[in-house]
């Protein structure tokens, strides 16, 4: 658990005032201490859960608007903190002006496709958000553009939105991703596991590397970045029995129901489903909440109108609808199965985001939002 520095993570808990705690930096070694820093006695501290005690212990009253929220912590050898709140934090009952105010989160594939729409969704809910993406030029340009909109009416100095590459698929660069959300913000609030790959094929001729493939991503690499991330939240939440933090697993439909000529995608959605279930009953012990969301069919998405690689273009060319012409034809063929005429769109996941993450009382759920093309019973 000692990969990057604890103590960050920790004071987010013990100074949070109110759902969510605020963005935690580390101050460069050597710097003179500024005027007016909290001090936080950790010299008989053995232990990372004695850390926890003693924090909370000292900033109990914050929470209680008893005594104002310090601007920087003086932890001795252990650092110097600057504290950077989302809003007034001389108020423990400011006003929200959106549902994921002051929470920080963060959102693998977050550059293009469902990721993106999800991120500047988020972001306009007064989340500040980790687009995390092996594209990183993406990543930063949409982190630009989210920054450059926030800066006329946004005061202070933590950003809307940061750019991280990251291979979720590998496991040192996840662990890496860790520790840079450590570095810049002290910790999280929500991770959304978005990551997603598709690769369509009959099983008679799917090959084993198209096959573990789409299964290092939409499987494996969702039980790497939760390993990872885990701990993260398990330390925030130590000083503090009431503040829970979420997990949130991007599925599909196809997690709920098999998928013709698609069956390493299904799988590994499926198997994503149990992780969901297994992660919400070992992690509640650490106040995270782990739920699943399964979204239907994105048709402007990437995923499925890329010209070259979408899933039109490939059910196409494998014959998966039958006497279909056109990608038009594949369209109209999947829109037709959706009760509601028309595929799902990001603020139709964002919503199931949002309530996932408000409900106090569930865990370990697959939350369908599939325009009643699944009705589960």
């Amino acid at each position: 658990m000692n990969e990057y520095p604890v103590l960050a993570p920790i004071l987010r808990g013990a100074l949070r005032t109110d759902e969510t705690g605020p963005a935690v930096v580390r101050m460069p070694a050597g710097r003179e201490l500024p005027d007016g820093a909290l001090s936080l006695d950790l010299n008989d501290c053995s232990d990372v859960a004695g850390m926890a005690r003693r924090a909370a212990e000292t900033f109990a009253g914050i929470r209680s608007a008893e005594r104002p929220a310090p601007a920087y912590v003086d932890a001795g050898d252990a650092g110097v903190f600057r504290i950077e709140y989302s809003g007034d934090p001389s108020s423990v009952a400011r006003p929200a002006s959106g549902r994921m105010e002051g929470r920080i989160a963060l959102v693998t594939g977050g550059a293009q496709g469902f990721g993106e729409e999800i991120v500047r969704n988020l972001c306009s809910q007064g989340a500040r958000v980790y687009i995390a993406d092996l594209n990183e030029s993406k990543a930063a340009e949409l982190a630009g553009e989210l920054n450059a909109a926030s800066a006329a009416s946004e005061a202070g100095s933590i950003p809307v939105a940061w750019a991280v590459k990251a291979d979720v698929s590998d496991e040192e660069s996840v662990a890496a991703m860790v520790a840079e959300v450590v570095e810049i913000s002290g910790g999280l609030d929500l991770l959304v596991n978005n990551a997603g790959v598709l690769r369509a094929g009959s099983v008679k001729s799917l090959s084993k590397r198209d096959f573990d493939f789409v299964t290092s991503i939409n499987y494996s690499a969702y039980f790497l970045c939760v390993k990872h991330f885990s701990r993260l939240l398990a330390l925030q939440n130590m000083a503090d029995g009431a503040y829970f933090s979420d997990i949130i697993q991007i599925n599909s439909k196809s997690g709920l129901q098999g998928s013709n000529k698609n069956a390493a995608y299904a799988g590994g959605k499926f198997g994503g489903i149990g992780l969901t279930q297994s992660f919400a009953m070992e992690l509640v012990e650490d106040n995270i909440k782990v739920n699943a969301i399964c979204p239907g069919n994105f048709f402007e998405g990437p995923l499925w109108s890329d010209p070259e690689k979408g899933l039109f273009v490939q059910y196409l060319n494998t014959g998966k609808v039958p006497g279909a012409k056109t990608i038009e034809d594949v369209k109209a063929f999947y829109e037709a199965k959706v009760p509601m005429g028309r595929g799902c769109r990001g603020d139709d996941v964002a919503r199931a985001i949002y309530y996932a993450v408000e409900q106090k009382y569930e865990t370990g759920q697959a939350i369908p939002v599939t325009g009643g093309q699944i009705m589960l019973n």
